[in-house]
């Protein structure tokens, strides 16, 4: 009896011991299997394609890098979708989804080129050459953009602009090497101005006021928009955008109630108050 005891006692203690190594193994044996059948049962068979106005679907599959017989989970959704947005410029949000057992889902949303980024002025690249050298005699030479460019609202370079492009005319910039599927690029003397420029953009975006807009001049404190075709508006630069746009066309509503639709002037919105001042024809 006491023998039997013992060995009892000994299969206990050996199953406690490997107990834990076979739970590793099983764990181990169904972690295989599920990469196996992954790798061997879930392959790309179908790639579609929402959302997408401007390019074809073909054009979108080839620009993701896709292949049909692709591992469905070992694709690089990163990869894809700097890839996307790279080759095709005017894709601006993405989403890349699996759809069991064998398609990926692409689904678009494209930009809009709402501004146009005028040639540098000559003068203004050349003054700022001539610091740059002061400060280290060693400094490369600025390259700057020699045709106009299309942005969208964040400020992505989309292509050169057509000479019938109804975008918004922005001028008071120097754009660096620009090209499409990058984002606009200035020097770092310039880095407020380009913040100012796509914050206000984005206002205007926000409140249906894009195609108001005809243009707009960055200064070093502030910048000046053409609005309406008639009112010429100064807003600083560090503004809250989004209040001025809303003042901006408050002011021109009382204006053209209390003189016409027709009115016209100008709107001074960089002091603690308001000022609209009328053309001096009215």
């Amino acid at each position: 009896m006491p023998r039997y005891s013992h060995r009892s006692r000994t299969r206990r203690r050996n199953r406690g011991r490997f107990g834990p190594l076979f739970k590793l193994m099983c764990v181990v044996a169904v972690i295989v299997a599920l990469t196996v059948g992954a790798t061997v049962f879930f392959r790309v068979e179908r790639v579609t394609v929402s959302g997408n106005q401007r390019y074809t679907q073909e054009e979108i599959i080839a620009a993701s890098g896709i292949q049909l017989g692709d591992n469905l989970y070992s694709l690089n959704k990163v990869r894809i979708d700097r890839s996307i947005r790279t080759t095709l410029p005017y894709v601006g949000e993405l989403t890349i989804n699996r759809a069991l057992p064998s398609t990926i889902l692409i689904t678009v949303t494209e930009w809009e080129a709402v501004a146009q980024v005028a040639v540098p002025d000559p003068e203004r690249v050349s003054a700022l050459q001539g610091a740059r050298l002061e400060a280290d005699p060693e400094a490369e030479p600025l390259q700057t953009a020699q045709e106009l460019w299309l942005i969208s609202v964040k400020g992505k370079l989309l292509e050169p602009a057509p000479a019938d492009s109804p975008a918004i005319l922005v001028t008071g910039l120097i754009s660096l090497s620009p090209q499409a599927g990058s984002m606009l690029s200035v020097p770092e003397e310039e880095q407020t101005r380009l913040e100012a420029l796509t914050a206000l953009l984005e206002a205007l975006e926000g409140d249906g006021m894009l195609g108001e807009i005809s243009s707009i001049r960055l200064e070093n404190t502030q910048l000046v928009a053409h609005y309406a075709g008639r009112f010429q508006v100064k807003m600083r630069l560090n503004a809250d955008f989004s209040y001025d746009v809303r003042l901006m066309r408050a002011i021109r509503e009382q204006m053209e109630e209390k003189y016409g639709e027709n009115t016209a002037g100008s709107m001074d919105l960089t002091r603690n108050r308001a000022v609209y001042a009328p053309e001096k024809s009215q």
